[in-house]
């Protein structure tokens, strides 16, 4: 029977779906789309310094993921944010970066159990939100379209059923037993996910940091390096469209083809600019070579690649310079254009304008 969008959606069908199959065109859409994905975890594994690229692009999924959910801070508060830690007073690069700590809270717990359960999911949430509200147990949980006030969709609101639904997704997560490819079985655990909406908030952004965690789980990256949110932003309109063509319609197959094509996209994108940062990375490193030598160092190029601002403390915790000389060792690379300073409070702060760019225009 077709759910009624004012009352609560108690009767939410289990995975996987009934009558639901691969067709030619989602079939045709996942050969790509294991191709971008494949390419993007080949190339990752080889980088020498992936936990650098890794740290660039879990910052800006975090922003991207958050703009969905209309927390928006500009790249330069985020950025001075990260490394002026004691400074973070703006709730929302609070929550920005609350979700990149969620990130790597659910990939450690991943790699410790190789599951992805629902006690993982909820300390996923936890992170984001700073608290252990944890799953709803209150009715009134509405889906309300900003602009015009409807209600679009009520959520399960019953404690029981949200808990026996969100048992048959981590099983659902975590069998091989269905036959489906896991690119498809991503898209019906997003679409699920986000159906249930355990949570009293952050649920998409929940929702989201699962899809590349059941990436990792099923051994299709090695690390959390593709992120949908930036692409899920572009599409927004036609995102929620289709997840509720699949709720009030049963239309799954242009939801799953949506999916496939938002991972293939991404990878495209992850890629590109995983070889912009090398790229810039080694041009910073014979720059520094050849103009001032005596203070190169791969660990003084990695620590400017790490984060977009880098400061003296960053140097001498990571035993490349005493302090007097660290301060050195930045002048000296302001001086020929790698850094540039800034004066925040009493502390100064050095930009990495490239990455700042290259992160800013992706």
């Amino acid at each position: 029977m077709k759910p009624d969008p004012n009352k609560p959606f108690n009767n939410l069908p289990f995975l996987p779906p009934k009558d639901f199959s691969e067709t030619d065109v989602i079939l045709k859409q996942l050969i790509k789309t294991h191709k971008a994905l494949a390419e993007l975890k080949g190339y990752s594994e080889l980088l020498p310094n992936k936990d650098i690229i890794l740290s660039s692009i879990t910052i800006k999924e975090a922003k991207d993921s958050s703009e969905i959910e209309n927390i928006i801070t500009t790249h330069d508060e985020l950025y001075k944010s990260l490394i002026l830690r004691k400074n973070i007073t703006k709730p929302e690069v609070k929550e920005v970066i609350n979700y990149r700590k969620a990130i790597y809270k659910g990939y450690n717990l991943i790699k410790k159990h190789w599951l992805l359960t629902t006690n993982i999911i909820i300390e996923i949430q936890k992170e984001i939100e700073g608290n252990s509200a944890g799953i709803r147990k209150l009715p009134g949980t509405k889906l309300i379209n900003d602009k015009t006030n409807e209600v679009y969709y009520t959520p399960p609101d019953r404690e029981e059923i949200i808990l026996n639904l969100l048992k048959n997704l981590e099983e659902f997560i975590n069998s091989d037993e269905d036959g489906f490819d896991p690119l498809t079985k991503l898209a019906l655990i997003h679409y699920q996910f986000e159906a249930i909406q355990p949570f009293y908030d952050a649920n998409g952004r929940t929702g989201r940091i699962i899809n590349v965690l059941y990436l990792v789980l099923k051994n299709l990256l090695s690390e959390p390096f593709l992120y949908l949110s930036g692409y899920l932003t572009e599409h927004k309109s036609e995102y929620y469209r289709l997840l509720r063509n699949v709720t009030y319609k049963n239309e799954w197959e242009e939801w799953v083809v949506f999916m496939l094509k938002a991972i293939e996209e991404t990878s495209f994108r992850t890629l590109n600019l995983s070889k912009k940062i090398v790229e810039a990375m080694n041009e910073t490193s014979e720059k520094i070579k050849s103009q001032i030598p005596k203070i190169y160092s791969k660990e003084l190029v990695e620590i400017l690649y790490s984060n977009v601002y880098t400061k003296i403390s960053m140097l001498v915790d990571n035993k490349i310079a005493s302090r007097n000389i660290a301060a050195r060792y930045l002048k000296e690379l302001e001086k020929i254009g790698i850094v540039k300073s800034e004066k925040v409070g009493k502390e100064k702060i050095f930009i990495n304008s490239r990455l700042f760019e290259i992160l800013k225009s992706q």
